[in-house]
């Protein structure tokens, strides 16, 4: 028997049954305010299962995952692919690590190529590019503190990090699930090369992170930095919208009845947010770091100082992506310094 998951458990160990042969099952994340992130198993008529994302390759994770199956009437041998929305750690490692195991197919978004190809770099450093983008965006300090924090190049033994190349790239295509057929959408943003697997028979909507019930996705946290992730974002977010509606399954968060509803929040919210960001540096400030410190965050209206290192991070960058638009958009004018960039209002010198 499924278990249901309420709105406000959606992080709790359980099955539950969201449709006609599709099971939620919620895998836990290590030291992450998430807490969770959502794999999706869809049944076919063979006695097999194909799961949208995979979950983090952490032992609690694997475990939870096979016990969970089993309720089910599965095991992990049972998967015939995973089919990933994004190259995050926490959606595409454990897929990777059931690979080994048990020879399970795994795709991921085309557009993610770029991004994998750094991190298989013998000589990459995790977070070595997020981190040149920090101090670009006026934060050096935050930068210099995450580096000393950050593994160096060859730190994790290849059967540790869970880095592979998929067996197949996905672009704009039909995806078959026994009867069910997903349609594959690039929903750049989030990350390049982002997809969502919208099922229009049964009204369903694999959204990953690209739509999440409750909170707004980061942009463009990834090796392979794009020009105008946010640009790329509001986009995709347009593209969903213009699609018929269809129940939300996200990858963090309870379930919901509407895409429609939450894009229209999304996009509501970051028009917000451009406008108080534009404030922001027509009030004097120029760089993203000291824009991030006078904007407010999460839905408790948090200061900077008050987030985590990795968090101030994330919401440098989200403000760096939001003045970019302003540029594009000509609200605002680019100006860079000593490697430093500086939104002014005016032309550019």
């Amino acid at each position: 028997m499924a278990v249901p998951a309420s709105s406000t458990a959606w992080t709790e160990p359980a099955v539950e049954e969201v449709a006609d042969g599709v099971h939620r099952i919620p895998l836990p994340l290590p030291n992450d305010g998430l807490r969770a992130v959502n794999v999706y198993v869809v049944r076919d008529s063979d006695g097999r299962v194909t799961l949208i994302d995979s979950g983090w390759a952490i032992p609690e994770a694997r475990e939870l995952l096979v016990q969970m199956l089993g309720k089910i009437g599965h095991g992990p041998g049972d998967i015939d692919r995973f089919l990933v929305t994004h190259v995050h750690r926490d959606h595409y490692t454990l897929g990777v690590a059931l690979r080994r195991e048990f020879g399970t197919k795994v795709a991921l978004g085309a557009g993610e190529r770029p991004s994998l190809e750094v991190i298989l770099d013998p000589s990459h450093r995790p977070l070595q590019r997020e981190l040149g983008r920090m101090r670009r965006l006026g934060a050096g300090a935050v930068a210099d503190e995450l580096a000393e924090r950050a593994p160096g190049p060859g730190a994790l033994p290849p059967a540790e990090h869970f880095w592979e190349l998929p067996d197949q790239w996905l672009t704009p295509q039909s995806v078959s699930v026994g009867a069910r057929e997903l349609e594959v959408v690039p929903t750049p943003g989030h990350t390049q090369g982002h997809v969502v697997y919208h099922d229009l028979g049964n009204k369903l909507l694999f959204a990953g992170d690209h739509v999440l019930p409750t909170i707004t996705p980061s942009i463009g946290l990834e090796p392979s930095i794009a020009d105008n992730p946010l640009g790329d974002f509001l986009a995709s977010l347009a593209l969903v919208r213009s699609r018929p509606d269809a129940k939300l399954l996200p990858a963090h968060g309870a379930v919901t009845d509407s895409v429609h509803a939450r894009v229209d929040e999304l996009i509501a919210h970051h028009g917000t947010r451009l406008d108080q960001t534009e404030a922001a540096a027509l009030a004097g400030a120029s760089t993203a770091n000291d824009i991030a410190r006078i904007l407010k965050w999460t839905r408790r209206e948090r200061s900077l100082e008050e987030l985590d290192l990795f968090n101030q991070m994330l919401a440098i960058g989200e403000t760096g992506a939001h003045l970019d638009l302003l540029v594009l958009q000509g609200r605002l004018s680019l100006v860079e310094v000593d490697g430093i960039r500086h939104y002014v209002q005016g032309a550019a010198s």
